[in-house]
């Protein structure tokens, strides 16, 4: 075709300009994403065509062109050029110059309308389930009561980090040892064990054991072992959250049963599975009676039923006797024990670990694999089986039991003096939190809980934990906190509450 002189003498290089520059901004993006330089630009140029910037018929620059713009070798730029051919998006003739070839179709809609995702019935009930709530925005927290955490100062982190030194120095000869032992490290739960059989009086035998990744990992692997769909599963009122969404997600109904000062009420259930926190109530901090932990054994055998027993932090109890766990008085074996590392040792150290009734082992190592063939975290077990092995770690816990207590007495005490006539606080021979009911409307309460959030105080709202419609009630924990931030928090809480009484 005949090319007007104008044409070619006055539009073509004004064009040319505005596809060098155009080549410009998006070469230097896709150098952030590809690693060699005629990537970069092969993608820029396909985005440009794709999106119409460079639309159909459109000459490029030549090859000598783009190479000096960018400062790449001419044979880059021809690479480039033949990959965009091999692709239909140019076409390149003889003596002329290469052109765009792909043409947009403007028809079309730019966004296609998504198709709605049919998912299974586990992914519906999952899609149901609230996400764990992060902070709201607003004022920075100045004192943080909620809990779950630890006071990770008192960690001994010099003989820990001798430990993990020594794996990491060890990781290439070890790393393919235990590809595949879903069950844990061995030596770890060895370890595990012989500290049970020591400090909690429980049989335990190292090929009963399965660690997991928190003790999270091991109740929901439980509730899809052991819960069909529709299933009644039974579960203290008020219980930990989790434990009832890892029923939910199976299909099961978690069933509530009321707790009072002697732990979970008994009663003839029909049901094959029971989750209870008998050491330490969660979130009370009530300890089951003798005589119902005879009575919850007699029903298991009875019903045939599983009783899953989560021990979550009575590791620490500084006052009262010693509480013997319903493993240790399991003649039947029907009591799955949970344990964790994550109140005991570092908040971030997720290691958990069931010890199992005979029949649950390999349906739960598995489970496990299904889920991580190859187990991860190998390298921290290992280390925390030489940390437990050392007696590091029965130290530690020796050592924090009596920081813990003293800050308990000392918080609790605050708590009773200055803010004894918003709530009850109940006493508690063990823990790393105290367990409150608010004494005045549910009104106020929202209102100062908002108002603390204002000055930048937060704390556990424990009305979560119920089922059934409960009086507002709060967990504040006291292990991370120093005495001055216990005091500064007391301090805010009735500062706030002045503030919307007055």
């Amino acid at each position: 075709m005949k090319k007007d002189p104008i044409y070619s003498s006055f539009i073509v290089p004004i064009l040319l300009a505005v596809i060098v520059v155009d080549f410009r901004v998006s070469f230097h993006k896709f150098l952030q994403e590809y690693r060699f330089t005629y990537l970069a630009l092969y993608h820029a140029i396909k985005e440009a065509i794709a999106t119409g910037a460079l639309h159909h018929g459109m000459k490029l620059p030549s090859s000598r062109e783009l190479a000096g713009l960018h400062q790449i070798s001419r044979g880059s730029v021809n690479q480039v050029y033949d990959m965009l051919v091999a692709d239909g998006y140019v076409v390149s003739e003889v003596g002329r110059g290469t052109f765009v070839t792909f043409q947009v179709n403007h028809e079309l809609p730019l966004e296609k309308a998504e198709t709605p995702l049919q998912l299974s019935n586990w992914g519906e009930r999952i899609c149901r389930m609230p996400l764990r709530k992060q902070i709201e925005e607003g004022s920075p927290i100045k004192v943080d009561f909620r809990i779950g955490r630890t006071d990770y100062h008192q960690f001994p982190f010099q003989e820990w980090n001798r430990f993990m030194y020594a794996e990491v120095r060890n990781f290439l000869a070890k790393q393919h040892e235990e590809a595949n032992v879903a069950q844990g490290h061995l030596p770890l739960r060895e370890a595990i064990a012989v500290h049970l059989r020591r400090t909690r009086g429980i049989p335990a035998k190292a090929d009963r054991i399965v660690v997991c990744n928190g003790s999270m990992q091991v109740i929901t692997l439980l509730a899809q072992l052991l819960v069909n769909p529709g299933d009644p599963v039974i579960v203290e009122e008020p219980s930990f959250t989790g434990i009832k969404k890892a029923i939910a997600s199976t299909g099961g109904v978690p069933s509530p049963v009321q707790v009072d000062k002697f732990g979970i009420q008994v009663h003839d259930w029909k049901s094959r599975l029971l989750f209870v926190t008998p050491s330490r109530h969660f979130p009370t901090g009530s300890i089951l009676s003798q005589d119902r932990r005879r009575q919850l054994l007699d029903w298991a055998s009875r019903q045939g039923s599983i009783i899953v027993e989560d021990d979550y932090d009575s590791e620490f109890r500084w006052g009262g006797r010693p509480v013997e766990p319903l493993k240790a008085l399991d003649q039947e074996d029907r009591v799955a024990y949970v344990g964790t590392f994550t109140k005991t040792t570092l908040p971030d150290l997720r290691i958990g670990y069931a010890v199992l009734p005979k029949c649950l082992v390999e349906p739960m190592i598995r489970a496990k694999q299904l889920f991580e063939p190859h187990p991860s975290n190998m390298m921290e077990q290992r280390a925390l089986a030489a940390f437990m092995k050392s007696g590091h770690y029965e130290r530690h816990i020796r050592r924090m039991n009596r920081v813990y207590g003293k800050k308990y007495a000392l918080y609790h005490q605050m708590l009773q003096e200055n803010m004894g006539s918003l709530f009850t606080f109940l006493q508690s021979d063990a823990g790393l939190h105290i367990y409150s009911v608010w004494k005045r409307t549910e009104d106020e309460y929202i209102r100062l809980r908002t108002a603390c959030r204002q000055k930048g105080v937060i704390w556990e709202d424990a009305t979560t934990y119920f089922m059934r419609p409960p009086a507002s009630a709060a967990c504040f924990g006291f292990s991370h906190l120093t005495e001055e931030e216990m005091k500064e928090g007391i301090r805010l809480v009735l500062e706030a509450w002045e503030s919307i009484s007055t």
